[in-house]
């Protein structure tokens, strides 16, 4: 009996020290059996390059520079070391392990939040790289997939600049809103509807979802009206007209109940209309309280870039309640951006969503952090 030599193909698999023979035919029982494996070579590349045997112990190949390249003499005279190979393999059991009991400890969230309505408002540090992108993509696409309904609506406060730059339009913004002109709202909703929204659509789509962009205009679903700032100036309040600035007045969720009993996952820009046809751009945090006020959801998970709410000695909250918020803004230990953040949250809850999440969305995998593990990843407010 021949011993075999080490193979190395060029698309293919090395087989390690074993001895060559035919094929034997296989039974009933080697079946069945194999049919509980993952075939680890027609996964990996065509079927015409040699697949593994019973027994055979299957590396990677390792790159070669060049495809046509036969392996060196010193290459084929190399001998395995077992000592290496089973720590490597012992190192992949823990991880597997690891991640089996990561998946098991999540039955209870998955059981919790099964057909729920989880409204998610994209923003910051999730949409300023395309890795980021792709993890949040394939979390929401893990959402759908485990009965949990993601709504997207997303902000896009860099890119609207970076666009009025190149177009020479000016902006200034009052209490945190842009206050939009004629020119400025026609930007903002080619940059939000389009560039972004679509951009969001493609990274869900490639990971495996079926996202549908719209907006608030879409099937009416956000109707607005004229949003005013009260600010202080010489220490008598003053009325700003912000221009096409909107707040939501009239909600109309049909087409996203429609989504919802479906495998789409929509994505929502924040631009919406008035009564009497014009467009308004609205602050992307307003409008995803307004739609999760408007589907009742079970949860609001506001991403920013900050971990959340902190008490006066810079320390994280991890949970607070709506009397507990306005306390710390009267107090000025709320404050600046995180203001409309709490006062979304509060309205949300007010109008019937269960509890509002302000999270870190720096933190990789932080909704499913949020949704399906006990560690959490910001502050939960809750009445």
């Amino acid at each position: 009996m021949r011993r075999g030599l080490v193979e190395l193909e060029s698309f293919g698999t090395v087989r390690v020290g074993r001895i060559l023979r035919p094929a034997r035919r296989r039974g009933a029982e080697d079946d069945h059996r194999g049919g509980e494996r993952r075939d680890l070579v027609t996964s990996g590349h065509s079927c015409q390059s040699p697949c593994p045997l019973d027994g055979e112990t299957v590396f990677p190949r390792p790159s070669l520079g060049n495809a046509g390249a036969r392996a060196t003499p010193r290459a084929r005279a190399r001998a395995p070391d077992p000592e290496r190979d089973v720590e490597k393999s012992t190192a992949h059991t823990r991880d597997w392990i690891a991640t089996a009991r990561t998946l098991s400890e999540a039955l209870p969230y998955l059981q919790r939040y099964d057909g729920a309505t989880i409204v998610i408002k994209l923003g910051g540090h999730a949409m300023g790289s395309e890795e980021a992108m792709a993890d949040f993509a394939r979390d929401v696409v893990l959402m759908k997939q485990c009965n949990v309904h993601p709504i997207i609506v997303h902000g896009g406060g860099p890119m609207i600049n970076e666009m009025l730059r190149r177009l020479e339009i000016r902006s200034e913004f009052v209490e945190g809103k842009r206050v939009s002109d004629a020119a400025t709202v026609e930007v903002v909703e080619m940059v939000l509807s389009g560039r972004i929204n679509k951009r969001i659509v493609q990274a869900i789509n490639t990971a495996g979802g079926k996202a549908v962009g719209l907006s608030g205009k879409d099937a009416n679903l956000m109707i607005c009206e004229k949003d005013l700032a009260t600010v202080l100036r010489d220490g008598a309040e003053v009325t700003v007209d912000l221009g096409f600035v909107g707040k939501p007045v009239e909600m109309h969720p049909e087409v996203l109940h429609t989504f919802l009993r479906s495998d789409f996952i929509p994505v929502v820009a924040p631009v919406a209309m008035g009564r009497d046809g014009e467009t308004f751009n609205v602050n992307g945090d307003t409008a995803a309280g307004a739609i999760a006020a408007a589907m009742k959801a079970d949860r609001l998970l506001l991403l920013t870039d900050v971990a959340g709410v902190k008490n006066a000695e810079g320390e994280l909250l991890t949970q607070i309640t709506p009397p507990q918020v306005r306390e710390l803004t009267e107090a000025g230990v709320i404050a600046g951006g995180m203001i409309p953040k709490t006062q979304t949250a509060l309205d949300a809850i007010d109008d019937g969503v269960r509890a509002v999440v302000i999270l870190d969305g720096r933190a990789p995998h932080a909704v499913l952090l949020e949704l399906f593990t006990a560690h959490g990843a910001g502050t939960l407010i809750r009445g």
